[in-house]
Order: structure tokens, then C-alpha cells, then sequence
């Protein structure tokens, strides 16, 4: 199986204590998000984890601690914008902190396991498409040789997103808009030898010289294990979506960053709630098991196949 480390919270920011504790006790537990009294247990076992995905905008708690996760194979998706503090207010600063932070993740775990996300785009009175396209470059130039690959999207304006953000500056994209930034953003990944996908995105962007891509990718996990993957899609995700099944071990209204375009905490007093019942040895994220909650066994598999194949000419 393939861990999602996560894409409801930033685990190895604000939690990477709790989750490598729970590395060594061999288990975890999840809640359900549409069902809270239903909790499954899931083995963490090398036998069954083929791989971990983490995504983070900060994974400097990990840094030194890396050589716990020995067993597993592992990769990281970091979230790296152009954006300030009014909307990413929890976030150090990105020359100084962030995109050091970056570079030495790089030099310790190779470049092809550290993937650049430049997500999500948002047009506003104060990031335009000028503002985008410097903000990216001076990015793409300061993690030249770091990364292989930045993954794009455009935001999408869920109810909780715009009550968070708490204005009405955010300007809806054009197709042309849309299409128009991407080709200047690929232009500028190729200069910076970068392949450029876009994450969970509709539109076909393969003429501006962007590809459809997978954040839990199948062919990188193969190319991380050395083994064959046999792995569907995952028909949790959007349709868009082309990554490959996955068990996600975060907790939503978790998340310290506090982004003002994000889709997975309710509010700023719906995260201060839930972080008081942090326990970093207790086996769910910022919660506890009741007398009314049924635990599940999760059934857990590893989804290598690690047959001998020939190809013939």
C-alpha cells in the first residue's frame, strides 16, 4: 500500500513527532471524515508500506530524523508559492527559511524525490499574472538542480475556501488566462530543465507543454523501489485526479499553516479546537477513541509485484 502523509494537514510541519511514533509502534489509527465513529487501524508495517508521500510546506521537523524512516521508501511533495503573509500566515520566510529548507531536503534524499508544487494559482488584485510568472522564475532558478519536477493547479473556489479567505478580490480565471500563464510558466520550467504537470486540472494544457500528472505516482514509486506497482486508480480523488490508490493518514482542521485558500480546515477556531487534544504518542491525529467508536482492521497488502518479467524483442 502507499501512504498519503497528507494531503488533509501538514504532517511533517506540525506533526512529525506523532507520526514517526507511530513509525515504531507499527500502527495508526484514521478517522472517517463522513463517518467520525468508524476508526481503522492501519499497519505501518515495511511489509505492506511500499512507499510514504508527504506533503508539506515546511518539512524542517524531519530534517534530522530522516534516517527513522530507513525501512521506508518515501518521497516528499513541497509546497512552495510566491505568495506573502496575508495569505499563507503560518509560513517562515521563503528566501531565508523555506527554500534553504528545500535545498538541504534535496542534497540529503536526491532531487527526484523532492517534487516542487506551485499550487494553488490564484489571480487577485495583488498576484496577477505578471506577479506569478516573477514569483515562479525567481523559485524555478534558486531549486535549479534541487527538483526534477513542479506540479501546477488553478484554485478551486470551494464554499470554505472563500470564507477563509474573507474577500471578494479573487478574480475568477479565464480559459485564456489560464492558458496563457501556463505557457509562459512551461517556457520557464524548460529553461530551469523542469518537467511541468498540473495536478487535478480538466483543462488539456498539452499544447502549452504541460502534462497531466500524478502526485502519487506510479512510475516514480517504481522507480524509487525498484519494483513493479500493480495499483488502480484512486476512486477517492476527483476525476481529474490521476493518482494511483492510496490510505491517507491525516486529520482535517489540523493544519497550523493557516492558508487562507485552504479547502481542508473549517476555520482559524475549528483548528485551535482540534489541536488541543494533540497526544503525540496517542494512535489518531488530535483525537481519541470513544466508547461508541468502532476500530477496523484496515486490510493492508503491499502492492509490489516483484516477479521476474522479460521483455522480447
Amino acid at each position: 500500500m502507499i501512504i498519503s502523509c497528507s494531503r488533509r494537514t501538514d504532517i511533517p510541519n506540525y506533526y512529525a513527532d506523532w507520526f514517526l511514533h507511530r513509525i515504531k509502534e507499527g500502527f495508526l489509527y484514521v478517522k472517517n471524515p463522513m463517518n467520525p465513529h468508524q476508526i481503522s487501524r492501519i499497519d505501518l508495517s515495511p511489509d505492506v508500506v511500499d512507499c510514504i508521500v508527504f506533503w508539506t510546506k515546511n518539512p524542517a521537523p524531519m530534517l534530522k530524523r530522516l534516517d527513522e524512516l530507513r525501512a521506508y521508501p518515501y518521497y516528499f511533495q513541497f509546497t512552495l508559492t510566491g505568495y506573502g503573509k496575508d495569505l499563507e500566515p503560518g509560513l517562515p520566510d521563503k528566501r531565508t527559511v523555506l527554500i534553504p529548507t528545500f535545498r538541504e531536503l534535496s542534497e540529503i534524499i536526491g532531487a527526484q524525490r523532492v517534487i516542487w508544487r506551485y499550487d494553488p494559482i490564484l489571480f487577485h488584485d495583488r498576484y496577477t499574472s505578471a506577479y506569478h510568472l516573477k514569483a515562479f522564475e525567481e523559485i524555478a532558478h534558486s531549486l535549479c538542480g534541487y527538483t526534477k519536477r513542479v506540479v501546477i493547479s488553478f484554485i478551486d473556489l470551494y464554499a470554505k475556501t472563500m470564507r477563509n479567505m474573507k474577500t471578494g478580490a479573487i478574480q475568477i480565471m479565464t480559459q485564456d488566462e489560464i492558458r496563457h500563464l501556463a505557457g509562459e510558466l512551461a517556457v520557464i520550467a524548460k529553461k530551469y530543465g523542469l518537467v511541468i504537470e498540473t495536478c487535478a486540472e480538466q483543462i488539456d494544457l498539452t499544447q502549452e507543454g504541460i502534462r497531466h500528472g500524478s502526485c502519487i505516482d506510479k512510475e516514480l514509486i517504481e522507480e524509487i523501489t525498484g519494483c513493479r506497482i500493480v495499483a488502480g486508480k484512486d476512486r477517492n480523488q476527483r476525476k481529474a485526479c490521476g493518482c494511483i490508490e492510496s490510505v491517507e493518514v491525516g486529520a482535517y482542521h489540523t493544519c497550523l499553516n493557516g492558508c487562507r485558500y485552504c479547502y481542508a480546515n473549517e476555520s482559524e477556531a475549528k483548528v485551535a479546537g482540534t489541536v488541543q487534544s494533540y497526544d503525540v504518542k496517542a494512535p489518531l491525529l488530535c483525537g481519541a477513541a470513544a466508547l461508541e467508536d468502532k476500530i477496523t482492521e484496515r486490510k493492508m497488502k503491499s502492492l509490489k509485484n516483484t516477479q521476474l518479467t522479460i521483455d522480447f524483442p
